[in-house]
């Protein structure tokens, strides 16, 4: 069955991020199920001034920056969002006449796409990749359970109530979209997944990039990814020391940048491990890979709060994926992905001494290495890529647009 889905993303590549990766993946592999697929971003895209453009041979619209006296106003700088999101949409189904709307996080895009499926008589369809509300609360934008976040939860219900078809990231998700009230059947997990081929097994370090790092020789701890808070880095610097203590040829590496990077450099200045520590900044995506090359052990130490413990990160997949050993904190997200001593080993979040202990033990027993790498990548390979988490997708559009013809 031929289908035109029109996707409405927030932001998309070429920025780097969790969500771009995601989305990318989604789109090429809906179009190797025949699919064709369209693209319109929000005007959150960044440093973008043109209506179109193509990246890595997908197709964007783009959203012009709302304008107007409200772009200023706290909440009314929403509304304009939405309002110049629900024209430029309307503007572009109207050309590509798709078979689908299909909305991706946060609700700003969905209710552009209810506002729009309603008045063209298309089905929508909801991807909920974490609540904007619980997000907002990571960024300082907002207070947990104040009256910001219940007003922005109030309208994320309103719209997973009112859309066609929802789909979100996990099973933590999951739950709590049906104890709102949804039927159960409405709700379909398409999982964060990898694309397997993308990822080798066993890598060798570039020994140019480990002797320029001071590597050469180490036990290196990394971790690779974007520094927000809610990541936790702070704690993994907490237990640096008392690792040292044990392994004094211990060395942490950390690829990439954000919010917390200089707060996390004076914290290392402070705890006397800066030496200790490599900040080696953002790399492009094509060298990641090198980078991962040189790491023993990754390490992701999510503090537990509700975006955690609700979603599962994509960033363990990519190391099991490549054969690398995974310890992480055990908030919810992380529970789903790792099975604990199984394909990765799992701390008590927020405690940097217990992250210590179990670091150091699974250093120790390196006779243990193997069986965890393989099951990592078992793991990957038969349940977590993308074309089984993407083919979910066959049981919701055709429904929907029989549904829409009746």
């Amino acid at each position: 069955m031929s289908i035109k889905v029109l996707h409405i993303l927030d932001h998309s590549i070429p920025l780097h991020s969790g969500y771009t990766f995601r989305t990318a993946a989604i789109l090429r592999e809906q179009r190797k199920l025949g699919w064709q697929t369209f693209h319109l971003t929000s005007p959150k895209q960044e440093k973008c001034n043109v209506l179109e453009e193509t990246v890595d041979g997908l197709h964007f619209y783009r959203t012009p920056p709302a304008t107007g006296f409200m772009v200023s106003k706290p909440v009314l700088s929403e509304i304009a969002l939405i309002n110049a999101t629900t024209e430029r949409l309307e503007q572009v189904a109207r050309q590509i006449k798709p078979d689908v709307l299909h909305a991706h996080s946060p609700v700003l895009n969905a209710i552009p796409a209810l506002r729009v499926g309603k008045k063209l008589g298309i089905p929508v369809v909801y991807e909920i990749r974490a609540f904007w509300e619980d997000a907002a609360v990571d960024h300082g934008t907002s207070k947990e359970w104040g009256l910001r976040y219940r007003a922005t939860r109030a309208l994320e219900t309103y719209a997973i109530k009112h859309v066609d078809a929802v789909t979100t990231i996990c099973e933590g998700l999951r739950s709590d979209i049906v104890a709102r009230g949804i039927p159960a059947s409405k709700v379909t997990v398409i999982p964060n997944a990898v694309d397997i081929e993308k990822f080798t097994v066993g890598g060798a370090p570039d020994v140019e990039l480990q002797a320029k790092l001071g590597l050469a020789g180490k036990t290196v701890l990394g971790f690779i990814g974007s520094f927000y808070a809610y990541e936790g880095l702070n704690v993994l610097l907490d237990a640096l020391p008392l690792m040292l203590q044990s392994n004094p040829e211990i060395r942490l590496l950390l690829t990439g940048g954000g919010f917390q990077e200089q707060a996390l450099r004076e914290q290392a200045q402070r705890l006397g491990v800066a030496d200790k520590v490599i900040f080696t900044g953002r790399v492009p995506n094509s060298e990641v890979t090198h980078y991962y090359d040189l790491v023993d052990v990754l390490v992701y130490p999510r503090l537990s709060m509700r975006l955690t413990e609700l979603v599962t990160p994509l960033k363990p997949l990519e190391a099991m994926a490549q054969g690398r050993l995974v310890a992480a904190s055990d908030v919810g997200g992380h529970r789903e992905l790792i099975q604990p001593d199984v394909t990765g080993v799992l701390f008590k979040a927020g405690d940097a001494a217990d992250l210590a202990r179990v670091v150091l033990e699974l250093i120790a027993n390196s006779q243990r290495w193997p069986a965890i790498k393989a099951a990592g990548r078992h793991y990957v390979e038969t349940e977590r890529n993308w074309a089984n988490s993407v083919g979910r997708y066959r049981n919701i559009y055709p429904a929907l647009i029989e549904d829409k013809r009746r």
